[in-house]
């Protein structure tokens, strides 16, 4: 299974599970309401929460009564998530090899995860375990780039990606169309990350795989370059609590009889 978890993820995710609880923002409340009005999970459902993580999408899963499996390849991370929700069904592996029966779940959702694994393979084991009619659920929290710091801080951070799959380059979209699935609908939202500029902006990006997985001398530049942007911007020097932007994409497909 490590050959199907790509490098940076399975470097990074190793040793980043604490500032991935602590760094990475929540979801906009709205959510809740996407879950059970459009995607229709409820007591009586059944829903993956596909590369889980550390559980950072999980809770919004149980909030809605249906049972949860949650689905993820890394074991540091998967431990985080087990202690964090020890009500729930957590097992290892991947989208590509999901360890669950035919036609045996309603929905599944890829929370922060899709751009991981998207492509016809997936998709394919995806819709092998979705009833027919179930949903698959697609969802991302983006820093919104329309505030004026947002892109310099992107650059510091995008220049390190590498070979990293990323959502906001939109190569996730390659996988579709798919014959298993309808076409995807989108739904947005906006909300703002707010706690100490330690939290909501060092941790955020040491939560990024390919950052975590970087020597300890190249994090500690980023950790310079960050510091003098937070230096140079009136929006955040000298401030104790800070709010990081977001724009919440949520798409869903259904998938066909």
């Amino acid at each position: 299974m490590k050959d199907q978890v790509h490098h940076s993820a399975a470097a990074g995710y190793k040793t980043a599970a604490d500032t991935h609880v602590k760094g990475r923002p929540d979801y906009p409340p709205q959510v809740s309401e996407w879950l059970t009005a459009t995607l229709g999970l409820d007591g009586h459902k059944t829903v993956i929460d596909l590369g889980a993580g550390t559980g950072k999408f999980t809770g919004r899963l149980v909030a809605t009564g249906a049972q949860v499996i949650a689905v993820e390849p890394v074991t540091q991370m998967l431990e985080k998530l087990s202690d964090a929700w020890p009500q729930v069904l957590a097992v290892s592996g991947t989208a590509t090899d999901l360890p669950l029966p035919d036609a045996s779940v309603d929905v599944v959702v890829c929370a922060q995860a899709f751009h991981w694994f998207a492509s016809t393979e997936a998709l394919t084991e995806i819709a092998r375990v979705l009833k027919s009619g179930g949903k698959l659920a697609l969802i991302w929290n983006l820093r919104d780039t329309q505030v004026s710091w947002v892109p310099k801080l992107d650059a510091i951070v995008n220049a390190l990606e590498g070979d990293t799959p990323r959502y906001y380059t939109g190569a996730w979209r390659a996988a579709f169309p798919h014959p298993a699935f309808g076409a995807l609908q989108l739904q947005q939202f906006h909300h703002g990350h707010t706690g100490s500029p330690e939290d909501v902006i060092f941790n955020r990006v040491r939560s990024t795989s390919f950052i975590a997985a970087l020597p300890d001398a190249q994090r500690a530049q980023v950790d310079e370059q960050i510091r003098a942007l937070i230096n140079s911007e009136p929006e955040l020097r000298g401030k104790d609590v800070v709010t990081v932007p977001y724009e919440t994409a949520a798409f869903f497909a259904v998938k066909l009889g």
